[in-house]
């Protein structure tokens, strides 16, 4: 081809986009753009701007407390006097699959915890959660828990994602695709001091969904409270350019990316990425005061036990948690870790489930009393759990992993309090009652949220893709 004159090269892809076959390939881009953005909404628009969901919410925003390891459901909330009638003695059912050594197994273990009625429903808990024992009038204790994964990095996967063999968006990537964001100046999924082991960050990524919709962290488990209050996102702020300066440069590197997006005919990653700097910008604005704590009393911070060392780190997460759905932020996650899984107790169940605990028992409680008298529990979703429960026959003084019936359980955002869903063996081994798999539970929270699970979808790779894959019934028992 020639320009004044002048002979320039052309390649074959800038002859094919300048012809007709670049008329074609626009539309197919357009298209297939289109297929790719989230309901309602075209590529170009921002992809967390806030979303009709599919009929009338219980509840608007999730917050998910995390107990890494697999609490145990005999020691908390799933009292078993048969295995005090039977201490000792072998288990007389078969043994699922177990990573217990033969010669460190042993035979049924009571709980060595005390149980106690709560509240005007009279809900059991263990001496370990006093204060969430006051509570109980606004939980829904779910006994009959199931997963398909006996290791921690597949159940945490399930747990997090629906899936324990195939990276798959996390729950609150789903969430943030379906309903967008309330804040346009925050994430809308944030995930506070996750795990980075068992999976790391696959447990709140978006996967193939776009990137927007990936979970934010702020911090990682085994840092030290104090740094990450002190920085709790990385490149936050910038102390060398003032907002103005600042300012100025993206709007000069976005002038450069919309004239690139012109050439990719909508490429929606790119649109993602601009969409991000956007949000990375708007956040400098805002998040600072967000991830601030200095205006909150004396009297707010010793009800999340911020003044006490025991509780402060997992009291800040909690308190963390109700400032950012409190500012619109869609889904939070608090994760109980550290240097090694909090809750993950083969030895030593007695001494080491009592630390765990009491470093979240406290913060917890103050959670949902501060959620509840703010009016923000009706539409917060609160859910508390791990990756799985306990064995009843012990592993020296431990008990070993068990997803074939366990305890979480749920509060707020459209669901009853004061009640028991579900019910394990006499030796709290299975679910026998009201079985609830992960896949039913996933289903439960989005029909809270407002979607069809079977409707909320995502084509990728030529199949529609959703949370529940081809399983999950709503749970409609434990809905008010």
């Amino acid at each position: 081809m020639t320009r004044n004159g002048k002979i320039q090269s052309t390649s074959r892809r800038q002859l094919l986009r300048q012809t007709g076959l670049g008329f074609a390939a626009l539309g197919l881009d357009v298209l297939l753009a289109e297929q790719a953005a989230p309901r309602g909404a075209t590529a170009v628009e921002n992809p967390i701007a806030p979303k009709q969901p599919h009929f009338a919410p219980k509840a608007k925003n999730v917050i998910f407390l995390f107990m890494h390891g697999g609490p145990s459901h005999l020691d908390t909330f799933d009292p078993k006097p048969r295995l005090k009638a039977d201490a000792g003695k072998p288990m007389p059912i078969k043994k699922e699959v177990s990573f217990t050594p033969l010669d460190k197994l042993g035979g049924l273990m009571p709980s060595p915890f005390e149980f106690k009625q709560y509240g005007q429903c009279g809900t059991p808990v263990s001496s370990l959660f006093p204060n969430l024992g006051a509570c109980v009038d606004d939980l829904c204790v779910v006994r009959s828990m199931v997963g398909d994964a006996v290791d921690h990095g597949g159940a945490m996967l399930q747990l997090h994602t629906g899936a324990f063999n195939f990276t798959r968006p996390s729950l609150g990537s789903w969430v943030l695709y379906g309903l967008g964001s309330e804040n346009q100046n925050l994430p809308g999924f944030i995930t506070i001091k996750p795990t980075l082991w068992h999976g790391g960050g696959k447990n709140w990524s978006s996967a193939f969904l776009p990137s927007a919709y990936q979970g934010t962290p702020i911090g990682y488990a085994p840092m030290k409270v104090d740094d990450v209050r002190e920085k709790p996102i990385e490149h936050l702020t910038n102390e060398n350019l003032t907002s103005d300066q600042q300012r100025y440069e993206l709007d000069m590197l976005q002038k450069i990316n919309r004239r690139h997006a012109v050439d990719k005919a909508h490429d929606p990653e790119l649109e993602a990425r601009m969409q991000s700097l956007e949000l990375a910008f708007r956040m400098q604005m805002e998040a600072p005061e967000a991830l601030s704590t200095n205006d909150e009393s004396k009297a707010t911070e010793k009800l999340y036990g911020i003044d006490d060392p025991a509780t402060s780190d997992f009291g800040w997460q909690c308190l963390m948690a109700r400032r950012l759905v409190e500012r619109g932020v869609r889904f939070v996650q608090c994760t109980h870790s550290g240097h090694e899984e909090k809750w993950d107790h083969h030895r030593q169940v007695a001494r080491r489930h009592h630390a765990s605990a009491k470093e979240i028992d406290k913060p917890i409680a103050g959670l949902i009393q501060d959620l509840k008298a703010r009016g923000l529990l009706d539409d917060t979703l609160v859910m508390w759990g791990g990756e799985f429960g306990r064995t009843p026959y012990a592993e020296s003084d431990g008990r070993d992993h068990n997803p074939y019936g366990y305890t979480m359980w749920l509060s707020g955002g459209g669901v009853k309090g004061g009640m028991i869903h579900g019910a394990t063996d006499e030796f709290g081994y299975h679910a026998v009652e009201n079985r609830m798999h992960l896949h039913d539970l996933h289903a439960t929270i989005l029909h809270l949220l407002g979607f069809d699970h079977e409707r909320l979808t995502y084509r990728f790779d030529g199949r529609d893709f959703r949370l529940t894959d081809v399983h999950g019934t709503v749970v409609s028992d434990i809905l008010a």
